[in-house]
């Protein structure tokens, strides 16, 4: 890493010291700014990177609820409005027990150049709570929710910071948080996305992430002469990402034979067809149950429990085609894309964010892997997001057709983008590079604009 570009990581590590995640996402994002960091004196001069770096506004709150017991609970709030130079804050909410200050502000870094690759006027930001909702009644959701909601109605608004859902986060939990603000500010407005279609959202926008990764992938796919016909998929994580990416490979012709929730996972050599895809998703949709059902439905396939101590995730130890992380960070660590290599593996396609270790990218690019970043391969549910904003402004509501046909269109126009920018600067098939350096020249030429602010 180049000295200037060191010293921004060195100075980030040191006033920040504990926070890893956020540190791995800056990080690799400096390694791309090396490509072009001599080119653009303007950007050292302005101090661009030492702003992207700090978020606008970080925010840190109590979340006060009461359980079917009438036990008093206290959780932690976060709300990150990372970068604001394209359009109002964007980005999801997380309730899992792992949140913490560190991973909402990579995941709002993140997504501040995600949003800009899909070429709609949207800036970054995340959110969320240390809050469980699994094993939690529907009521003890609803009065989290609304407990949360109270405090952070004061921040967000549909031209200000307009969250969506995220792991933990679906369209039960959406309901309640837009019901709260509505209730609180007496306004019905696009102040979230991911809501109902009958109440101002967007078809496609459960299946978005996951068939906008699939949609970016075919892209690759074709440009290196290939397609999904007949090829098989390794697919991590059961929740909406990871079932709307099995839906649209099976819909184009290649077979998932794998699917994990933070239990263990199951292999199906037989392959996960339309039957079998419904059954997960009444299981993890409805029922809230572990995907170790699945063998009990399916005996044909096989289940193995998650070994915490395991420096290797089993998942990925299977013979496969195409790689499609779907469940958390840092779910791929160097052993694991090793074994993806050595197993036949021509394209890691990431539906969740930040799923890949910075040894683990290394390997991927080292090999030759058609290798597709999150902040480009799951853009599809942030451009479905920033599309039911664009309804909610005009109080309409497309098609179907219409919302899957721009979010086909948005996931091919970033291929184009990250490929044509990797090329441009020498960095040809490197997608890390193409992606990061596209979004940053359009944030950062946005940001000199607008001044020190």
């Amino acid at each position: 890493m180049k000295a200037a570009t060191q010293a921004i990581l060195n100075s980030v590590k040191q006033r920040d010291p504990n926070q890893y995640e956020f540190h791995q996402a800056v990080e690799e994002f400096l390694m791309s700014m090396d490509v072009i960091i001599d080119d653009l004196p303007h950007v050292t001069y302005h101090k661009v990177i030492e702003r992207m770096v700090e978020p606008e506004r970080a925010l840190m709150f109590r979340v006060p609820w009461m359980d079917d017991d009438g036990t008093l609970q206290i959780n932690r709030g976060f709300r990150v409005q990372m970068n604001s130079a394209l359009g109002p804050y964007k980005g999801g909410l997380r309730f899992h027990p792992s949140v913490n200050l560190s991973i909402i502000k990579f995941l709002a870094f993140e997504q501040v150049f995600k949003n800009s690759l899909t070429g709609l006027q949207m800036g970054g930001g995340k959110g969320g709570s240390d809050f469980d909702p699994k094993g939690k009644s529907d009521a003890e959701v609803m009065r989290f929710a609304q407990s949360f909601m109270t405090e952070l109605q004061r921040h967000i608004g549909a031209d200000t910071d307009v969250p969506a859902g995220d792991i933990g986060v679906g369209g039960r939990e959406i309901g309640f948080l837009f019901g709260q603000y509505k209730r609180l500010r007496n306004e019905f407005s696009g102040v979230l996305t991911g809501k109902g279609p009958a109440w101002g959202g967007s078809y496609i926008r459960p299946e978005a992430t996951g068939y906008g990764v699939v949609y970016l992938a075919g892209a690759a796919l074709e440009a290196k002469g290939h397609s999904f016909e007949g090829k098989t998929a390794l697919v991590s994580g059961s929740g909406n990402v990871a079932q709307y990416t099995v839906e649209k490979l099976l819909a184009l012709g290649a077979k998932t034979v794998t699917l994990s929730d933070s239990s263990g996972c199951i292999y199906d050599p037989d392959g996960i067809d339309a039957d079998k895809l419904a059954f997960v998703k009444q299981l993890k949709n409805v029922q809230r149950g572990r995907i170790s059902a699945y063998v009990e439905k399916y005996p044909t396939a096989s289940y193995t429990p998650r070994n915490a101590s395991s420096e290797t995730n089993p998942l990925w130890s299977y013979k496969a085609d195409l790689a499609f992380p779907s469940a958390t960070q840092n779910e791929i660590n160097d052993t694991d894309a090793q074994n993806l290599v050595d197993n036949g593996v021509i394209l890691v396609g990431e539906g969740a964010n930040m799923p890949t270790t910075l040894a683990g990218v290394e390997i991927f690019q080292n090999n030759g892997l058609i290798y597709l970043p999150a902040k480009a391969a799951n853009a599809g549910g942030v451009a479905v997001s920033g599309l039911e904003m664009a309804q909610n402004g005009s109080r309409l509501q497309w098609t179907r057709e219409k919302v899957d046909q721009e979010l086909h269109q948005i996931m091919k126009n970033i291929y184009a983008t990250i490929s044509q920018t990797a090329k441009q600067y020498g960095r040809e098939d490197n997608f890390v590079d193409g992606a990061n350096i596209a979004s940053f020249l359009k944030v950062s030429g946005a940001m000199i604009d607008q001044g020190y602010v």
